[in-house]
C-alpha cells in the first residue's frame, strides 16, 4: 500500500511539473494522490498545520508514527507564519529600520538625504520571508514522511476526518488518533464589522496598500501594540483605545508603566478606560463614538484605518466536534486532560484550541508532549514558565510571576532592578531605554519572576526561563560570568541587586 501511494504521488508530481498552470490533469492527479494517501489509516491525524499542528506532525513521524496533517490554507504555518508572528515581526523590523534612519542615524554619524518608505518593497520582503518559511515546512514534511493533505477537515467520527480539498473534491482521512490543532481566529467586537478595508484585523493591518495618516487601534494587548508600533514608525498618527485602565494587563505593573511611557515617547497616543459605542464608515474614513468605560459623556475620534485587536478566540466551530460529543467550555475551548485527550477516546487537542496562553511556542510544546504520550512516552509542558514577548522596540519579555502576583500570594519577596542606562553595551549603541526586574523569594532567594524591557529582550529572557526551570536563586545567576559588553549583563546586575548589591549602580 505504501509503495502504491508513493507511486501515485510521484505521478502526480510529474503531471504538476509538466503543467504550466494547474490544469485538469494535474488536479486530477493530486486528488488521486490525496485519496490514496487517505485510504491507509494513519497512527496520527493532525487537523491544522500551524505551529502546534505541524510540529506535532513532524514529532509524531520522528517517533515512528504514520502521520497525516490536514491544513485548510493550502500553506503550512497557520496564523503565526502566514498572517501573524512572522509577517508582523518582519514589518516591525523593517519599520524600526526606517524609524532609526529617520531619528537616530545622524547621532551615529550616518547622514541620509531623501529618506523615504518604499511600502511595496517592504511588503515584498515580508511576503518573501513568509513564502520561504512555509515552503521550508513542506520540505520538513517530505523529509520526515508526513502526508500533507490540503483542505478543510471535519470530524465525522472519532477516527475519520472528511476533507474538502483546496483544489476541489473530497476525501476521507482515517486515523487511530486525531489531534485538533486548529488554532484561533480574530475576536470580533459587538457592532463593529471587520471588512479588512477601513476596519481591519491584524491580518488586514499586515497588508495595507498605503500608509494611513491616522489609525485607531482598539485594544492595548500584545498584537495591538505591535501593529500600532509598525505604522507609528512609518509615520501614522496612532491612537490606542483600551477599555481597561492599563495596557497589557498581564504585564508586571512597574514594567507596564515604563513601557507605556516609552511608547508615548515614540508619539503613540493612549485613551485608557474608554469604550467604543459607535462606528460610522459612511465617509472616506471611520468615525468612532467613544465614552468612558464607567459611563459618561461621549466623544468622537476619526481615523483612516481602525485596527480591531481585542484578542483571539479558539477556532473550533464547524469541525464536527459537537456531533461526536467533544466537550467544550463557554468560550469554545476544547477541554482536555493532562495527556491532551478530550472526553472522546482517540480525539486530542492542543494549542489555542484548548485553555491556556494563546502563543505559538506554547502550541508547539503542546504538540510535542501530546504525541510523546501517543508514542508511549512521557510529555510535559510547564505553563507557569511560558515566556511572553512584545516585539516592539525596545522589546518587553517576561517569565514567571509579576510582583503583583507574588505580593498577592503572601510570599515574602525581594526585588532587584537594573536600568539599561547603566549598561555599557546599551549606552555604547545609544539604545538604553528600559530595565531588568527580578522578583525572588526573600527567604530562599529562589527566582520567582523576571521582567525585561530592552532591545532583544525576547532573546535574553531564555536565560531567565532556564533559571526558573531549574530553581535557580538570584545569587546563582549573579555568580555566572556574563560576556562583556552585552545587554545580558543587565540581568546579572539585577540579580546582584536582588540578593546583595549591584556593581554598576
Amino acid at each position: 500500500m505504501a509503495l502504491a501511494i508513493l507511486a501515485r504521488r510521484r505521478a502526480a508530481e510529474a503531471v504538476a511539473r509538466r503543467a504550466h498552470a494547474p490544469g485538469a490533469a494535474a488536479l486530477s492527479a493530486w486528488r488521486a494522490y490525496a485519496a490514496a494517501a487517505a485510504a491507509e489509516e494513519s497512527d496520527v491525524v493532525v487537523v491544522g498545520g500551524g505551529p502546534g499542528g505541524y510540529v506535532a506532525a513532524i514529532k509524531a513521524a520522528q517517533l515512528g508514527l504514520k502521520t497525516t496533517c490536514i491544513e485548510k490554507r493550502g500553506t503550512l504555518g497557520g496564523t503565526c507564519l502566514n498572517v501573524g508572528c512572522i509577517p508582523s515581526k518582519a514589518l516591525l523590523h523593517s519599520s524600526h529600520m526606517y524609524h532609526e534612519a529617520k531619528t537616530s542615524f545622524a547621532h551615529h554619524g550616518v547622514k541620509i538625504s531623501n529618506l523615504e518608505v518604499d511600502l511595496p518593497a517592504m511588503m515584498a520582503q515580508k511576503d518573501k520571508a513568509v513564502a520561504g518559511l512555509t515552503k521550508g515546512i513542506e520540505g520538513l514534511f517530505k523529509k520526515n514522511k508526513v502526508t500533507y493533505v490540503k483542505g478543510f477537515g471535519k470530524l465525522t467520527s472519532p477516527s475519520e476526518v472528511s476533507v474538502d480539498l483546496v483544489d476541489g473534491g473530497n476525501t476521507v482521512v482515517k486515523g487511530k488518533n486525531i489531534i485538533i490543532a486548529t488554532g484561533s481566529d480574530v475576536k470580533s467586537l459587538p457592532g463593529i464589522t471587520i471588512d479588512e478595508k477601513k476596519i481591519v484585523s491584524s491580518t488586514g493591518a499586515l497588508c495595507l496598500s498605503g500608509i494611513p495618516k491616522k489609525m485607531v487601534v482598539i485594544g492595548a494587548g500584545y498584537i495591538g501594540l505591535e501593529m500600532g508600533s509598525v505604522w507609528n514608525h512609518l509615520g501614522t498618527e496612532v491612537t490606542v483605545v483600551e477599555f481597561a485602565p492599563d495596557i497589557v494587563p498581564s504585564m508586571d505593573g512597574e514594567i507596564r508603566k515604563q513601557f507605556q511611557r516609552m511608547l508615548q515617547k515614540q508619539k503613540m497616543k493612549f485613551m485608557l478606560k474608554t469604550k467604543v459605542v459607535g462606528v460610522d464608515t459612511s465617509g472616506d474614513g471611520v468615525k468612532l463614538t467613544l465614552e468612558p468605560a464607567a459611563g459618561g459623556g461621549q466623544s468622537t475620534l476619526e481615523a483612516d484605518i481602525v485596527l480591531v485587536s481585542a484578542g483571539r478566540t479558539p477556532y473550533t466551530a464547524g469541525l464536527g466536534l459537537d456531533a461526536i460529543g467533544v466537550e467544550m467550555d463557554k468560550a469554545g475551548r476544547i477541554l482536555v486532560d493532562k495527556r491532551f485527550m478530550t472526553n472522546v477516546n482517540g480525539v486530542y487537542a492542543i494549542g489555542d484550541a484548548i485553555p491556556g496562553p494563546m502563543l505559538a511556542h506554547k502550541a508547539e510544546e503542546d504538540g510535542v508532549a501530546c504525541v510523546e504520550f501517543l508514542a508511549g512516552k512521557e510529555g510535559h509542558v510547564d505553563y507557569d514558565l511560558v515566556p511572553g514577548v512584545v516585539y516592539t522596540h525596545p522589546e518587553v519579555a517576561s517569565v514567571g510571576k509579576t510582583e503583583e502576583q507574588v505580593k498577592a500570594s503572601g510570599i515574602p519577596y525581594r526585588v532587584g532592578k537594573f536600568p539599561l542606562m547603566a549598561n555599557s553595551r546599551a549606552k555604547a549603541i545609544d539604545d538604553a531605554e528600559g530595565m531588568v526586574k527580578v522578583v525572588a523569594d526573600k527567604e530562599t532567594d529562589k527566582i520567582l519572576g523576571v521582567h525585561i524591557m530592552a532591545q532583544n529582550a525576547g532573546e535574553i529572557i531564555h536565560e531567565a526561563v532556564l533559571a526558573l526551570q531549574y530553581g535557580a536563586s538570584s545569587e546563582d545567576v549573579a555568580r555566572i560570568c556574563h560576556a562583556h559588553p552585552t545587554v545580558s549583563e543587565a540581568l546579572k546586575e539585577a540579580c546582584l541587586q536582588t540578593h546583595s548589591k549591584a556593581i554598576h549602580i
